[in-house]
């Protein structure tokens, strides 16, 4: 990350949208800290959790959603770039992006005339995202403290948004979509990762079982569709993987 891509960045941002001076490496358009209901909500508010979650914490959570078969780590970033098409010169908002993994990733694919913002409300998790990709070399990424289901860009700013293991444990998912789908460019794309109604009684138990207590929301399997649908999104895609569900679209 680099002041540079953080000086892009800044046009487009809402008028209204207050913005504290850079520090910690990342823009803070809230000032204030958000709660984050739900047990998983509140470990991603923790430091240590930070240091494990791009090599273990998440990996090994999505292979128990997905299932022995399931995409990989590695997959899961080539599912999200197919989805959203990314090209060089692409404008790209990772909501929810954690320490930075996927960011950094579509920052080499749409390359320096590309833009990537990462967006995220923990903020320790946007502090080890900037220490990463300052180790990196990356001068085409920003991040930015904001609330997914507020988020402070101007209207059309992107080609593509993405929010990858994160939509389910929004507590108002629908006001997170209704942003995405306003800050798109006409002919964005989205790509999204989340929680899908076990198929067979054996998901449904472990649904039961985990899911819940941790605060985690289970969509059906149509649901997400039908809403991208009702916003003006077509080609729609859908692939199910155990518990979880990868989809995307087109503006």
């Amino acid at each position: 990350m680099s002041d540079s891509a953080c000086a892009r960045v800044r046009p487009l941002l809402r008028p209204e949208a207050r913005v504290a001076p850079l520090r910690n490496g990342y823009l803070d358009v809230l000032g204030r800290d958000l709660d984050q209901p739900g047990l998983v909500g509140s470990l991603m508010q923790a430091g240590p959790v930070t240091r494990i979650y791009e090599r273990w914490w998440r990996p090994a959570l999505g292979r128990v959603a997905k299932g022995v078969g399931g995409p990989g780590m590695a997959d899961e970033k080539r599912i999200a770039r197919l989805l959203m098409g990314l090209g060089p010169g692409d404008g790209v908002l990772d909501v929810a992006c954690g320490p930075g993994n996927f960011s950094r990733d579509f920052a080499r694919t749409v390359g320096p005339d590309g833009l990537v913002v990462g967006a995220d409300a923990s903020r320790p998790m946007l502090e080890r995202a900037v220490r990463e990709t300052h180790a990196a070399g990356t001068d085409n990424l920003c991040f930015v403290f904001a609330d997914a289901a507020a988020l402070p860009f101007r209207d059309a700013s992107f080609d593509a948004a993405c929010c990858f293991a994160a939509l389910n444990l929004f507590p108002d998912p629908y006001s997170a979509l209704d942003e995405m789908r306003r800050v798109l460019a006409p002919g964005g794309r989205i790509a999204l990762f989340t929680s899908s109604h076990g198929r067979t009684a054996a998901l449904r138990a472990l649904e039961t079982a985990v899911a819940a207590p941790a605060g985690i929301r289970m969509f059906g399997q149509d649901e997400l569709i039908d809403a991208l649908r009702a916003r003006g999104f077509t080609d729609i895609r859908q692939r199910l993987s155990g518990l979880t569900q990868f989809v995307g679209g087109r503006l």
